[in-house]
C-alpha cells in the first residue's frame, strides 16, 4: 500500500538542528532555529510561567475537555495584548501554535471566503509556504527586502500591493520581520494600509514575536492603526517566544468583523474547522496564561523578564556588529546593528553559510539568517572571528 510513497525533504531549519545536535566540536554554536536562550545558552523558565504553572497545580485541576475554540478569558486577553482593548466585533480562537492559527486561517480563506491565492513578502519565513500551500492556496510573492543592498524594497512593495486585485489575501509581519528583522516605520505602515483601504485587500497578519521589537505594545502599532478603519483581517499570534511555551504550543487567531452578528457567524465557521481537525486546543499552556496575564503583578514580572530577553538581544546585536566593525570585515554589519527581533538576514553568501558550519561548526539557516539570541559573551568573539574568516576569504 505505502510502497509507492518518496522520500520527502528534510526541513531545512529543523535539518539544521539535528546536524547541530550531532556535531561533536565543543565549540559549535547554534544560530539556526527561532529559540531564546538566555546568557548561559539555555533555554529560560521565564519565573512568571513558573510562579503561575506552580499555583495551578495547587489547584489540582482535573483535565477536561475544553471549548471547541478554547478558553473565552483567554480569548479576551489575547485581544488586549495585540489591540490594547477587547471588542466584540473580533472573533478569537485559541490555536495550536502560532503555526496552527496560520493553518486555520489559511482553511478559513480557502473553505469559507472562497479565495484561492495569498501574497506573502519576499523572503518570508519558509513554513508560511508550506502552510499555505497545503492548504490549497497559490502563493505570490510582493517585493520586501534586497538583501544585496540590505535595504527595505518598500516603493516596489507599495507599487505591488496597489496592483492587487481587489480582496487579494496579504500576509504582513506587525513587527520583527522573519527572516530579516527588517521591520515598516510607522509612517510607512499607514501608506501600506492606505492601500490595503484603497484596493479592499485582506491583511493576514502574522505576529509571532511580540515583545521582542521595541515593546509589547509599541510592536503592535500596525495592528491598532489598522483597527482605526474599516477593514477587515486576520491575526495570527504565538506565545512560543515571548513566554517561551515553546513545547505547549498555545496560540490565536483573530479575526475582525464588521458587526457582532458577523463575529459570531465567523466564530462558528472556525470552530467547524477545528472539529473536523484537532477538535480543541490543549489546556495547560492556556491556563498558564491566563493565571499570569490575570494577576498584574506576574504580568508586571514577565513583561520585565520580555524586556530583559529584548535587550540582551540588542546587545548581542551590538557587540557582533561592532566585532565586525573593528575587524574590518567586507559584510555590512549595520543591518545586523538595526535589525530587530531575534533574527538578522546578515548578507552572508550560502557558500560564507557552509564554510562557517564546515569549518568552525557556526550554524545559520541558508542563506544567511541569523538567530541572534544563538550568541552570548562566551560564543559572540569566536563566531565574529569566524564571521571575518569567511568573509576576508570571499
Amino acid at each position: 500500500m505505502f510502497n509507492h510513497i518518496k522520500p520527502s525533504s528534510p526541513d531545512p531549519i529543523m535539518s539544521l538542528m539535528e546536524a547541530y545536535m550531532q556535531d561533536p566540536n565543543p565549540q559549535k554554536v547554534n544560530l539556526g532555529i527561532g529559540l531564546y536562550y538566555d546568557h548561559q545558552g539555555k533555554i529560560p523558565l521565564v519565573q512568571a510561567v513558573h510562579i503561575a504553572e506552580q499555583r495551578l497545580l495547587e489547584q489540582q485541576r482535573p483535565h477536561s475537555y475544553p471549548p471547541i475554540e478554547g478558553s473565552a478569558l483567554f480569548a479576551g486577553q489575547i485581544q488586549t495584548l495585540l489591540f490594547g482593548e477587547q471588542s466584540a466585533h473580533i472573533a478569537t480562537v485559541q490555536t495550536v501554535g502560532g503555526s496552527g492559527a496560520l493553518k486555520l486561517g489559511a482553511d478559513f480563506i480557502y473553505h469559507f471566503l472562497s479565495r484561492r491565492e495569498i501574497w506573502v513578502s519576499d523572503p518570508t519565513w519558509a513554513n508560511h509556504w508550506a502552510i499555505f500551500e497545503g492548504a490549497g492556496l497559490k502563493v505570490h510573492t510582493y517585493p520586501y527586502f534586497d538583501d544585496a543592498s540590505g535595504q527595505l524594497r518598500f516603493n516596489a512593495m507599495i507599487d505591488t500591493l496597489s496592483s492587487l486585485p481587489e480582496g487579494a489575501v496579504v500576509l504582513l509581519h506587525p513587527c520583527c520581520h522573519n527572516p530579516t528583522g527588517t521591520d515598516l516605520n510607522p509612517e510607512q505602515w499607514r501608506a501600506v494600509l492606505d492601500v490595503v483601504q484603497q484596493r479592499r485587500l485582506l491583511p493576514f497578519f502574522d505576529i509571532a514575536y511580540q515583545g521582542f521589537g521595541d515593546g509589547l505594545d509599541e510592536d503592535c502599532f500596525a495592528l491598532r492603526e489598522v483597527l482605526k478603519s474599516d477593514v477587515d483581517f486576520l491575526v495570527s499570534n504565538s506565545f512560543s517566544k515571548n513566554v517561551a511555551l515553546y513545547g505547549q504550543r498555545l496560540g490565536g487567531l483573530s479575526v475582525r468583523c464588521g458587526s457582532v452578528e458577523t463575529a459570531s457567524n465567523v466564530k462558528g465557521a472556525l470552530k467547524t474547522l477545528i472539529r473536523r481537525s484537532y477538535s480543541c486546543p490543549p489546556t495547560h499552556g492556556s491556563q498558564i496564561v491566563e493565571t499570569l496575564l490575570a494577576d498584574p503583578q506576574l504580568q508586571q514580572l514577565w513583561a520585565g523578564e520580555l524586556a530583559t530577553m529584548r535587550q540582551r538581544i540588542k546587545q548581542m546585536r551590538a557587540s557582533l556588529s561592532a566585532g565586525l566593525e573593528q575587524g574590518g570585515t567586507t559584510l555590512d554589519y549595520t543591518r545586523i546593528r538595526d535589525q530587530k527581533g531575534m533574527f538578522s538576514y546578515t548578507g552572508l553568501t550560502e557558500h560564507q553559510v557552509s564554510q562557517l558550519r564546515q569549518q568552525y561548526s557556526i550554524y545559520l539557516v541558508a542563506p544567511g539568517r541569523m538567530c541572534l539570541p544563538g550568541l552570548n559573551q562566551q560564543n559572540v568573539d569566536y563566531v565574529t572571528a569566524a564571521i571575518l574568516d569567511v568573509t576576508r576569504a570571499a
